[in-house]
C-alpha cells in the first residue's frame, strides 16, 4: 500500500493500571522470548464469498504448529481474561480517518480498548505541529479509565523515504532518499543507515512510533511497478537484503518499530499491477520465490524486524486459491514456519482491490485473522471502516470461526508490541 483511494458495544470493566502494566511488561519480556505459535482459525468458511471452498487450509507444516501455551505470565493472561471480546477484537484492527480530525467512533473506541493503532496518510496532516497535536489527544484518550490496556497505541504511517518525485512518505523531512536511490549511491550501507535513523527521527519527533518501511521487494526491471517510485533497493536479493536489515536496525535502534513488506515479495509485478486497484498474479515458482524473494526477509528477521506486511497478490505456486494476506499457507506455512516469524503480521489496506470478491470489509477482516494475520489495516473508502472491521473480527471470535488459542496469541503479539513501544 502506498496510496488511499479514500477513508461501540459492551465494555468491559477497566483493570487496575497497575495489573495492565505489569501484563503489558511481562507480554512484551513472553514475545522477546518468542511467543509459541497456534495455527490460524481455518474454519472460517462463510458461503457468500468464493473463498468458502477453500478457506485457510494450512499447509501440512502449519498444521503440526497447532500450540496452545498460555500467553507468557499468569500477568499476561490475567490482562487477556480481562478484556471483552469486542476488546480483543479491537487490539487486532488499524484505524484510519478522513481529514484532519480523528471522528467520534475511533476516539470512543480507543477510549473503551477497541482500538490497536491508527495509521496517518498525507490527508491527515497539514503540518508537523498539526499531526503532533492529534497524537497527543489520541495519546490522552489511550490512557481513559475506561482502557484496561496499559499500553502505547501504534501510531504509524509510510515514511519509506524520498525526495519528491521518488519515494514515498508522508511527512516532511528523512528519508532523503528513495530505496532505489540508496542502493545506487556511493555508500548504499551508510545511506541505509542514515536513512533508518532518519525515519525514526522524523516520526518520533509527532510522536508515531511504527514505520510502514522498508519496502524489501526485489524488482525484476526498470519502471515495473515496485520500481516506479524507486521503492526497491536493487534487482539483487542479496543487495536488498542487506540494506532492508540496515535499515531495520537503524530505525528500531532509534525506538520506531520497523515493518517489511510486502511478503513474499511484489517484485515480479509489472508496472500496472497494483493490488490497491485490481487482483495481481505473481506467478513464480516457490523455488524462485524462496530463493530470491524472501531472501531480504530472512535477513529482516535475524534483524529482529517488529512487523511483516504481507501482499494481497497471489502466488500460485504458494496457494492458488487466495491472496497471500489471506492464506494461511502462506502467512502460517511460509512466514512463519519456514522462515521462523516470530513477530506481527500486519495487512495491507483491507480496502484493496484485490479483494472485490471477498465481499464486505467485515468479511474480509475475519479471513485475514483466520489467516494468522495479526492486526487488520482497515483503510479505503468505507464510512467507519474500523468499526466494521472490529465487528467482523468480534462476530468470528464469538461465532467460533476463529480458532480461540490462536486469537489470544495474535492478541498477545499485539500487545507485547505495543508494549515493547513505551517511551
Amino acid at each position: 500500500m502506498y496510496r488511499r483511494p479514500g477513508r461501540p458495544s459492551a465494555r468491559a470493566t477497566a483493570a487496575p493500571a497497575a495489573v495492565a502494566v505489569c501484563g503489558a511488561v511481562e507480554i512484551c519480556a513472553g514475545l522477546a522470548a518468542g511467543c509459541s505459535q497456534a495455527s490460524p482459525g481455518s474454519q472460517l468458511t462463510p458461503s457468500r464469498t468464493p473463498s468458502a471452498a477453500s478457506t485457510a487450509s494450512a499447509s501440512p507444516s502449519a498444521s503440526r504448529s497447532t500450540s496452545t501455551s498460555s500467553p507468557p505470565g499468569s500477568a499476561a493472561a490475567a490482562l487477556i481474561a480481562r478484556l471483552s471480546p469486542r476488546q480483543l477484537a479491537g487490539q487486532r484492527v488499524i484505524w484510519s480517518y478522513r481529514g484532519l480530525t480523528p471522528p467520534a467512533d475511533l476516539v470512543t473506541a480507543i477510549k473503551h480498548g477497541e482500538a490497536a493503532g491508527v495509521i496517518f496518510f498525507g490527508e491527515n496532516i497539514s503540518s508537523t505541529a498539526q499531526i503532533a497535536g492529534v497524537i497527543r489527544g489520541l495519546e490522552a484518550d489511550d490512557r481513559s479509565p475506561d482502557n484496561p490496556v496499559r499500553a502505547p497505541l501504534l501510531l504509524m504511517t509510510d515514511q519509506e523515504g524520498g525526495n519528491g518525485v521518488l519515494g514515498v512518505k508522508r511527512l516532511p523531512g528523512a528519508p532523503y532518499l528513495s530505496e532505489r536511490q540508496i542502493g545506487e549511491s556511493a555508500d548504499p550501507v551508510a545511506q541505509a543507515r542514515i536513512a533508518g535513523a532518519g525515519a525514526a527521527a522524523t516520526l518520533r519527533a509527532v510522536g508515531m512510533n511504527v514505520n510502514l518501511a522498508p519496502v524489501l521487494d526485489v524488482y525484476r526491471s526498470p519502471g515495473n511497478f515496485i520500481d516506479s517510485l524507486g521503492r526497491s533497493y536493487s534487482m539483487n536479493p542479496q543487495v536488498a537484503a542487506r540494506l532492508g536489515a540496515t535499515f531495520i536496525t537503524a530505525q528500531q535502534r532509534a525506538g520506531v518499530a520497523a515493518t517489511g513488506k510486502h511478503f513474499p515479495g511484489l517484485g515480479a509485478a509489472a508496472a500496472g499491477q497494483d493490488t490497491d486497484v485490481e487482483p495481481v498474479t505473481i506467478d513464480l515458482p516457490a523455488s524462485t520465490l524462496r530463493s530470491v524473494d524472501e531472501v531480504p526477509y530472512r535477513s529482516a528477521i535475524r534483524a529482529g524486524v517488529k512487523l511483516v506486511m504481507v501482499s494481497w497478490a497471489v502466488y500460485p505456486s504458494l496457494d492458488p486459491a487466495r491472496p497471500a494476506g489471506l492464506s494461511a499457507k502462506i502467512v502460517q506455512g511460509e512466514l512463519r514456519d519456514r522462515l521462523g516469524f516470530r513477530g506481527v503480521t500486519i495487512t495491507d489496506a483491507i480496502g484493496a482491490g484485490a479483494l472485490q470478491a471477498y465481499g464486505t470489509w467485515a468479511n474480509r477482516s475475519a479471513l485475514a485473522a483466520a489467516a494468522g494475520m495479526d492486526l487488520v489495516l482497515c483503510t479505503g473508502t468505507v464510512v467507519r471502516g474500523g468499526t466494521v472491521c472490529v465487528n467482523g473480527i468480534e462476530a468470528g471470535y464469538l461465532d467460533g470461526r476463529l480458532g480461540r488459542a490462536a486469537f489470544r496469541l495474535a492478541v498477545t503479539r499485539v500487545l507485547a508490541l505495543r508494549a515493547s513501544l513505551a517511551r
